[in-house]
């Protein structure tokens, strides 16, 4: 695995003014020289070095890092060349991203073998940047890791020029560029009614929103979200490469001592999990200017609800099960602001995010004998819906008549996954393509 070559192509496409190797000490010959993190480790065998890691446990794969510190800029699209191997077939997580909070990345994850072999993806830089990195995240499984003969040019591609050309199917996607964003076609569930004395809410068309001084408080720098409209229902779209958004309503404060829960819908495409998360924090100042303690919701790829990919996911938890961030403190007397994280996310879509006594004004109205068929129930996964007469769509709720998900139909019958819907009874709402609407009961196991 030498790697003169190497040092002859940089060589000779610098001499030639075309892309420039952006990593000097790609061979390992020079030791860990331009490398960081816990997994840095030079070792020779036969004549040649390379980058040797030994995975104890598996945990986050940032757990176990290599990476490289250079300087990248927003935008613009990169080719990570390396050659890696393992003692087992395991994954690894590759990409270019920055170097320090709020660590905004783009990633790849790569299958490792037993025997050497050459890994090229391409990766668009998330920021412009003097303090980014090369990063190699392989915490995920346990387990030798080697890595050597590593490369960073950056290309001129159709995928980053601002117009549809190439083989592209959309502006800058599609073909032999990154898939096309494709958009919900449904919008977030509809929040059941409620008195204004038992909602306060921050974003929804279903409720009279506060007062906010700043709705996107530049926190992890340049706006965070951009207003979009799903189905005639405004949404927020989280702006790619912004990792936070941040709300501040200080001259506008609420005290939510009576209010016991919390609730937010949001649709990712992500299907790579790994390293994502959702987070949405309260953030009480107890009186003073600054944040005195905090509650917050952690959502990851192995938490209840789940990060799913492709459908509306419906937060709704009781503010005494969270974490508070400040010693378990769960006041909540002077809230200003909230924080919410996307950490690894790169399309997430966000709606319905209001604080409420878990009171509604009525039951389910206009309910009808059912006139469609549903089996199996009990539920353990999946369960098909039939009717005579088409139906337009369906929306399952829990008792207390929260709407947990919709889905369009415009069928007489479909198979629905209920496979992320905790366990417990539900109404499955039918609406008709007549305009009926009728209701049944359906149980999760």
């Amino acid at each position: 695995m030498k790697k003169n070559s190497l040092f002859i192509v940089v060589l000779l496409l610098t001499t030639f003014g075309y892309a420039q190797e952006l990593v000097i000490n790609g061979n390992f010959e020079a030791g860990v020289t331009g490398w960081t993190g816990n997994a840095a480790n030079v070792v020779t065998e036969g004549g040649n070095k390379y980058n040797s890691a030994n995975v104890l446990a598996a945990a986050n794969p940032w757990d176990s890092n290599l990476s490289y510190v250079l300087s990248l800029t927003a935008g613009k699209s990169y080719k990570l060349k390396f050659d890696a191997w393992s003692d087992r077939e395991r994954t690894m997580v590759t990409g270019i991203g920055l170097n320090h909070d709020p660590w905004s990345n783009d990633t790849k994850t790569v299958n490792l073998i037993v025997t050497s072999k050459a890994f090229e993806v391409t990766l668009i830089a998330p920021a412009t940047d003097a303090n980014s990195r090369i990063l190699f995240d392989m915490g995920a499984a346990a387990g030798f890791v080697g890595i050597d003969n590593v490369s960073l040019m950056e290309v001129t591609t159709t995928c980053n020029n601002g117009v549809k050309d190439g083989d592209e199917t959309g502006i800058d996607c599609g073909g032999s560029c990154s898939p096309c964003i494709i958009s919900p076609t449904v919008a977030a569930p509809t929040p059941p009614a409620r008195s204004a004395s038992e909602v306060v809410s921050i974003y929804s068309d279903a409720y009279s929103n506060i007062s906010i001084d700043n709705f996107d408080a530049g926190w992890c720098g340049g706006a965070a979200t951009t207003e979009v409209m799903i189905a005639g229902n405004k949404t927020l779209k989280k702006n790619n490469g912004v990792a936070c958004h941040g709300i501040e309503f200080a001259t506008n404060r609420k005290n939510l001592t009576s209010f016991t829960r919390l609730h937010f819908d949001f649709y990712i495409t992500d299907t790579d999990l790994t390293g994502d998360v959702f987070n949405v924090k309260l953030v009480n100042f107890n009186g003073g200017s600054l944040e005195s303690s905090a509650l917050e919701v952690n959502i990851n790829g192995g938490t209840s609800p789940q990060l799913v990919a492709n459908q509306w996911v419906s937060v709704d938890v009781p503010i005494t099960a969270l974490g508070g961030v400040v010693a378990n403190n769960l006041a909540r007397n002077d809230i200003a602001q909230i924080g919410i994280t996307t950490a690894n996310v790169s399309n997430v879509w966000y709606d319905n995010i209001y604080l409420h006594k878990n009171t509604i004004i009525s039951e389910i109205k206009n309910i009808k004998t059912a006139n469609f068929s549903i089996y199996p129930n009990p539920v353990a996964n999946k369960f098909s819906i039939r009717a005579e007469s088409e139906i337009s769509e369906i929306t399952i709720r829990n008792i207390v008549g929260q709407s947990i998900r919709t889905e369009v139909l415009n069928a007489n019958f479909k198979t629905i996954d209920l496979t992320y819907i905790a366990s417990g009874n539900y109404f499955v709402v039918a609406k008709m393509a007549n305009g009926q609407i009728s209701t049944q009961k359906i149980s999760k196991l």
